[in-house]
């Protein structure tokens, strides 16, 4: 990771706005509801040729007892600590307040650079009033609005003016990092998404609370340790949908299907002391219709009383029959409070996107599986003789194969998966969704 500059300030100022600005994207959820933006959010920008970090955060506040404000803040300063180059947000609307003036006492405190952004100045007169904003102590303010981008061209000016010069190790370093696979960590509220997450990092990445929703953005790290190199993507609990029913919960639902639709593999926490249920089955089944690879990490396994020798097996084999047909899926349990087998987790999802990415060659696969065929037609339909000639493997991202057959038409879904179980059982596709076509010949 390069340069880095995080967009600070109170609560409502327009962060997330600017934020999504900056990255080109509707990245962060924008509501007018103040405590919207909890965790760190990362994104990526460019200006004249120089490319750099932006982090978002929460809005800024002191002396609260809210467990969320508390957290928040606590993800303010990590960002602050992290970056090297400070946007300090303010609103021209309501001018100065106690906040601004503590936050920018802090500020003043820290040895980088400052970019006092007076926000929401879109006409002459709030121009006129930005100027008070000089007593902050933070040299001249720059005032743009983040809702139509006025000013922000000057701000990316000054931002860019100040960065060091990126070395050409770090530039490599940031290509190469776009190459890694994207792992995705997806459920149901509260069974451990965040908390994983921070495990795995060393570090209080994302704010963990015993309450439901705490989570509401899907936020990317990066992560290099112990030989592994991945985006690891924490994301919103996934309800029901006819239990969704305000706006920012309806945002994070979206943000977490997107990135699902985003990654290479999902890893799909279940709650050990709850079971499988419908929700848990509709999100695998939206991995598997997006052809995602897929990990199943059954957490607080150390709460499940009067465990046998046997209890991991047969919890294991209930999991199974949910998932049918498709369960050639790798179960971990785990436990996060007690780092139980979580690195686990991460070596399996990475094997699972190596498996996502296996090539057979044409006359491998025809080798292998022209006697099977020879040796277990598919069974004749009113009198017509089904023939398989050969089969390739797609050029397509995700395992997909093509049977050349006489009468496709006639193929019946059984047989396909006979034919499926015999590939699996030849080739490391574990965890990975499989599509085979039969076409004309």
């Amino acid at each position: 990771m390069g340069n880095i500059v995080a967009i600070v300030g109170r609560p409502n100022v327009g962060k997330s706005t600017l934020f999504n600005r900056l990255v080109g994207m509707r990245q962060a959820i924008v509501d007018a509801t103040e405590g919207t933006t909890r965790d760190r959010h990362y994104g990526t920008t460019d200006w004249n040729g120089c490319e750099f970090t932006v982090i978002d955060t929460g809005g800024f506040t002191v002396n609260s007892e809210d467990v969320f404000e508390q957290a928040i803040c606590r993800q303010v300063k990590l960002a602050i600590e992290e970056a090297d180059e400070l946007i300090f947000m303010v609103d021209v609307e309501t001018g100065i307040t106690d906040l601004d003036l503590r936050m920018a006492d802090m500020l003043r405190r820290q040895d980088k650079p400052v970019h006092l952004t007076v926000n929401k100045v879109d006409n002459t007169m709030r121009q006129t009033e930005a100027y008070e904003f000089y007593s902050l102590g933070l040299g001249d303010p720059i005032t743009i609005s983040s809702m139509t981008g006025s000013g922000t061209g000057e701000l990316l000016d000054a931002v860019v003016a100040s960065l060091p010069p990126e070395t050409d190790t770090e530039t490599a370093a940031d290509e190469e990092e776009t190459k890694v696979p994207k792992i995705a960590i997806v459920g149901r509220p509260n069974v451990g998404k965040s908390s994983l997450t921070n495990a795995l990092l060393g570090e209080e990445r994302n704010i963990v609370t015993p309450i439901a929703g705490t989570t509401r953005d899907a936020i990317h790290t990066y992560y290099n340790k112990y030989g592994m190199e991945f985006h690891l993507v924490d994301t919103a609990g996934l309800r029901k949908k006819q239990k969704v029913t305000d706006d920012l919960e309806f945002y994070s639902v979206m943000r977490t299907i997107r990135a699902i639709e985003d990654c290479d593999t999902a890893v799909l926490m279940l709650d050990a002391s709850q079971g499988v249920d419908a929700q848990d089955m509709n999100i695998f089944h939206l991995i598997v219709k997006n052809r995602k690879g897929c990990v199943i990490a059954v957490n607080k396994w150390d709460t499940v009383p009067d465990k046998q020798s046997n209890t991991m097996k047969e919890y294991t084999e209930q999991i199974r029959q949910r998932l049918a047909p498709f369960d050639d899926v790798p179960i971990v349990f785990t436990s996060v409070t007690e780092k139980q087998r979580i690195f686990d987790v991460l070596k399996t999802a990475l094997r699972v996107c190596e498996n996502r990415k296996r090539r057979i060659p044409t006359a491998v696969l025809n080798e292998f599986i022209l006697p099977i065929i020879e040796q277990t037609p598919p069974p004749s339909i009113k009198g017509k003789y089904i023939r398989i000639k050969y089969a390739m493997m797609l050029p397509t991202p995700t395992p997909q194969f093509a049977f050349f057959v006489n009468l496709p038409q006639y193929v019946k879904d059984s047989y396909r998966r006979f034919l499926e179980n015999r590939i699996r059982g030849e080739w490391d596709f574990t965890g990975v969704p499989m599509q085979i076509y039969f076409r004309q010949k």
